[in-house]
């Protein structure tokens, strides 16, 4: 057992201040991992506070972690002393029930390990994530990283990108689909690049007029202002999917209307009751609303790989471990574009 530094908080009213915590000795299949850049993600905030009703304290928050190796477990075969990896939302699962053996980890039937939060198999405890100097993760859940990339700027994507990539992916999003993506935050941006990245037509649906001009310079065709009813009924029955990254309740049923018979809006921000769902929205053209959490390890191996083709990467504003409360507080006014990433050699 090592121990490493890290910054966590003793209870959702505590502030994250500089702590000292243990990794486990380095077993055959782990990977151990100095981390380089940490990104800050609204569910970290979510977690600290105990929103969720499952916090454990202390909790060390962060599973956007991009590292160097500096040791390896003697049965490791995939990664060498030197490379640049990175680890996401999971760090194990029992890689035998049929969604691991099908490459859905997130959705392991015996439970998968979260990076942070979840039940420690190996120290007991809980799991404490990639606000810290090390961690020390199974071989099967290490991520290579392109090395083409602006490296601080891939952090994000072990998150936002993967959340958003995954469904795109899922419903076949390609070369000429007219593809909405709802809300520009931290997933919404990601979506946007994807979607243009795909060959879709992107448009950006967004209750702001402010951001219409970041939109199409993040790579939206088009932006619709969502509050006027007249820009959102021109088009209506015309979108083959829509990307809802809106991370609060709110009335779904403007956004259905826009989506062509048998046509899907995945939901992957809201994470809580959704109320008045019209029934005819989804009977009347067969229209379908659905949701989405994160992507398996390989799926995620392929968004990295597919960021590397096409030189995707998060808009991230870069700060110091010691503003990391200052940054939770702008976060949820979000006052950030797009994603704050936490540079590791600050603690």
């Amino acid at each position: 057992m090592k121990e490493v530094k890290a910054y966590g908080a003793q209870d959702k009213d505590a502030p994250l201040k500089e702590m000292n915590i243990n990794r486990r000795d380095l077993l055959d299949n782990d990977v151990s991992i100095d981390i380089m850049y940490c990104g800050v993600c609204h569910s970290d905030i979510h977690a600290k506070l105990n929103d969720w009703g499952n916090a454990k304290y202390p909790i060390v928050p962060g599973h956007e972690i991009i590292g160097k190796v500096t040791a390896i477990g003697s049965n490791v075969s995939k990664y060498q002393v030197g490379d640049l990896v990175g680890v996401g939302c999971m760090v194990d699962s029992c890689q035998e029930c049929s969604a691991c053996k099908e490459d859905q980890e997130m959705w392991c039937e015996n439970g998968s390990t979260s990076t942070y939060n979840s039940k420690d198999p190996h120290l007991g405890g809980h799991t404490l994530g990639g606000y810290s100097k090390v961690i020390v993760v199974r071989e099967e859940f290490v991520l290579k990283v392109p090395t083409n990339l602006d490296t601080k700027a891939v952090a994000p994507l072990l998150c936002a990108g993967i959340t958003t990539y995954s469904p795109l992916k899922h419903w076949n999003v390609k070369k000429g689909d007219k593809v909405g993506i709802v809300g520009l935050g931290g997933l919404g941006h990601m979506g946007i690049k994807f979607a243009a990245a795909m060959g879709a037509e992107t448009v950006m649906i967004t209750t702001s007029e402010e951001k219409a001009k970041d939109a199409k310079r993040l790579g939206a065709n088009q932006v619709i202002i969502s509050k006027d009813e007249n820009q959102m009924k021109e088009h209506n029955d015309s979108f083959d999917f829509i990307l809802n990254t809106i991370p609060v309740g709110h009335d779904v049923n403007p956004y259905l209307a826009l989506l062509k018979r048998d046509c899907t809006m995945c939901l992957v921000g809201a994470i809580e009751p959704l109320e008045n769902v019209h029934g005819a929205n989804l009977i009347l053209r067969r229209k379908k609303l659905a949701g989405s959490l994160i992507g398996g390890i390989k799926e995620t191996q392929e968004m990295l790989d597919f960021c590397g083709e096409h030189n995707i990467t998060s808009d991230i504003e870069m700060i110091d471990m010691q503003d990391i409360n200052n940054a939770f507080e702008r976060v949820q006014k979000n006052d950030v574009k797009y994603r704050f990433v936490i540079d590791m050699e600050t603690l």
